[in-house]
């Protein structure tokens, strides 16, 4: 074994830029790596010595593979190369090459493409360590070689104990060597006193066997124990020849004891260290499938987060002129048109609907924006005590078990209740016959099963019921989002995906257990609050006025068209004067020509500059003038802190109030306009 090419890494990769990606990798990790330019000097490679082969489908799928199978099939006994297979479409159970080249290669560790640097170095770790073990074993095989060649060379040198025996098999005459080996005495080895050194277990088979060979006059093998002069037990090799005379008669026996203790114990040694690399090749192959298989949900799981984000954004901005337009026209006719109001009724409440539905995406994706502060859990579940049990039915039995004193939890109050809302309707729902809803809170900390979490205390709300329950493979998918085993029309699939994401947005941890029949139990851990944490946000708390209390100077800008015209409408019913922008550089310049409003209304999401930064450069000149940011969604966005906000999609009384609290009377009254003519960043 050469050390430096032991360990080394070989790649085969010839094709694009992959060889010099994974050896920068791989020189990243510590990990010494060779580039073969072709399947030939792979072969020389491994022959010349290497840890491990990081190959790629395409380097083999048409390669004469004939010399590297030679090579494989004439490693040493000890030898299992490893291999890392870069594959375009997985193992053996979706790629028919893969299959074909798991026959060739043997020792064969598939990576799919795309894979993550972490993965590949994990991979080449594991590999390189079982390589390791490969050689540890050699060194076993080849000290044990090396035992039985000294072995052989004993007996061929007579280096034993040396014995004889008549042809009747009886010990006869003078034995030194016996009598040295054992401490017998003369007159107590004669004959078939020699049994008496055997270890008491070893007596029987002993003889038996030397009766055998007696009888069939052919070489005397056994093994056995014997208690040595300085009163040890220890292992011997046996051997017997029967020497015959010139008639063919057996004239007598030569024997020879080889002590053999260290050796079978390095052979015992040696299966042990096998049996021990076995279990610990099988722990390490669980645990990396087991990471891999955690890392590839946490990956799913992000890429449907991101996707739902947008869509949700995108959701709300249509929604925006159809709740608007459907909210104006609900106060136009309702009264005068009862038909046309159920109409638009109807259509309005399958709005609120789909506002909440893009609600649950947002909370899923980790999206939404979150108001926390230090919540009481004691006052928050006592509140929604009636709340729930009107929800759940009178066939639910409600049980509540928490101590007076819980700390408060850093969260948002409002998606807290919807969360747990939610957990307390699908438990009524795997309930249909009745049954018992627990509730209960409890402070923990997290143990071998949560590793994720940071050590600290977090509070632990638990819903549990005695419903029908989940199997596992159910289980698995119940966070998924729009994954239901309720019927069309029952759900939407997003209540256990809405609080698996709250969970993860608050820092906190979200676990389910369920089993057929036994039902499901569902935990809410939520971080502790400090003891100063309060809300830094006011919500604003939508009413319904039908006019403004005052009419205001508004500027609305927003670069949806369609948006801008619905908020527009329903800012000019309201009584208020409205001059419109289609992006912050356009407002800025209406601004800047002189334009003065009472208060400036501009989405959020704009191209070039949000509204978020439209905010910061009016503050900075015009530190008076309200400012009110609508959004469809802002994701994680620190820099809307203390900005007055509304959601989209909103309704006219909505953003009303909103106005009514954001822009003072007196400011109004006075006739002060905040705008400026100059100085605009």
């Amino acid at each position: 074994m050469i050390p430096h090419l032991s360990e080394r890494i070989l790649i085969l990769a010839p094709h694009g830029r992959d060889a010099q990606v994974a050896a920068a990798i791989l020189a990243e990790a510590s990990l010494r790596s060779h580039v073969c330019p072709s399947l030939e000097a792979l072969v020389a490679g491994v022959s010349a010595g290497a840890g491990t082969a990081l190959v790629t489908e395409e380097s083999l799928s048409q390669a004469d593979l004939y010399p590297l199978a030679a090579w494989l099939e004439q490693q040493p006994q000890w030898s299992d190369f490893p291999f890392i297979l870069i594959t375009r479409r997985g193992g053996v159970e979706r790629n028919p090459t893969a299959s074909r080249l798991l026959e060739v290669l043997g020792n064969v560790t598939f990576l799919e493409r795309p894979f993550h640097p972490t993965t590949l170095v994990s991979l080449a770790q594991a590999a390189l360590r079982g390589r390791r073990r490969q050689y540890e074993a050699r060194a076993r095989l080849e000290e044990l070689h090396d035992s039985e060649q000294r072995f052989r060379a004993a007996i061929r040198a007579v280096q034993g104990v040396l014995w004889t025996n008549d042809a009747e098999g009886m010990m006869r005459g003078e034995q030194p060597g016996w009598a040295q080996m054992t401490g017998q005495g003369f007159d107590e080895y004669q004959g078939r006193g020699w049994a008496a050194a055997l270890h008491p277990d070893d007596v029987e088979p002993t003889l038996r066997a030397w009766e055998a060979a007696l009888a069939s006059r052919s070489t005397f093998q056994v093994e056995h124990r014997l208690r040595t002069a300085s009163g040890e037990w220890r292992t011997f090799s046996v051997c017997a020849i029967p020497a015959f005379d010139s008639k063919g008669s057996v004239r007598e026996w030569v024997g020879v004891h080889t002590d053999v203790t260290e050796q079978r114990a390095t052979e015992q040694s040696l299966r042990e260290l096998t049996a021990t690399l076995e279990q610990r090749v099988r722990e390490e192959t669980a645990a990396r499938q087991e990471a891999l298989a955690k890392l590839h949900e946490a990956q799913k799981l992000e890429t449907i987060g991101q996707l739902t984000g947008g869509v949700a954004h995108d959701f709300n901005n249509l929604l925006m002129p159809i709740t608007g337009a459907l909210d104006m026209l609900h106060r136009r006719y309702s009264d005068t048109d009862a038909r046309t109001g159920r109409l638009i009724d109807g259509a309005l409440q399958s709005a609120e609907r789909a506002k909440i539905l893009v609600q649950r995406l947002l909370g899923f994706a980790r999206r939404q924006t979150l108001e926390t502060q230090a919540v009481d859990m004691v006052a928050l579940l006592d509140g929604m005590r009636d709340l729930i049990k009107s929800s759940v039915g009178a066939t639910i039995e409600l049980h509540t078990e928490y101590p007076p004193s819980l700390p408060h939890a850093l969260a948002d109050p409002n998606q807290l209740e919807l969360a747990l809302l939610n957990l307390c309707v699908n438990a009524r729902d795997a309930m249909p016959r009745g049954g018992a809803l627990t509730i209960t809170a409890d402070v923990v900390a997290p143990g071998r099963a949560q590793p994720e979490l940071p050590r600290r205390d977090y509070l632990r709300v638990c819903v549990a019921d005695t419903g029908t329950g989940m199997d596992q493979s159910t289980l698995a998918r119940a966070i998924e989002p729009f994954f239901s085993t309720k019927e069309t029309g029952r759900g939407t699939g997003l209540g256990l995906s809405m609080v698996h994401g709250l969970a993860g947005q608050l820092g906190g941890h979200f676990a389910i257990a369920s089993k057929p029949g036994k039902g499901t139990r569902v935990e809410l851990w939520l971080p502790l609050a400090p003891a100063a944490t309060v809300s830094h946000r006011r919500e604003l708390h939508p009413g319904r006025p039908h006019t403004a209390s005052r009419p205001l100077d508004v500027l609305l800008v927003d670069d949806e068209q369609l948006v801008r015209d619905g908020t527009a409408a329903m800012l000019r019913e309201l009584g208020h004067r409205v001059v419109e922008a289609g992006g912050a550089s356009e407002a800025l310049e209406k601004l800047q020509d002189g334009l003065q409003v009472d208060v400036v209304v501009t989405d959020y999401k704009m191209p070039r500059m949000d509204g978020a930064e439209l905010a910061r450069r009016l503050h900075r000149s015009s530190p008076r003038l309200p400012v009110l940011l609508i959004t469809g969604y802002s994701g994680h966005a620190e820099d809307t802190q203390g900005l007055a906000r509304l959601a989209k999609p909103f309704r006219q009384a909505d953003i009303a109030e909103a106005l009514d609290e954001l822009v003072p009377v007196a400011a109004v009254q006075a006739g002060e306009r905040l705008g400026a003519r100059v100085g605009l960043p």
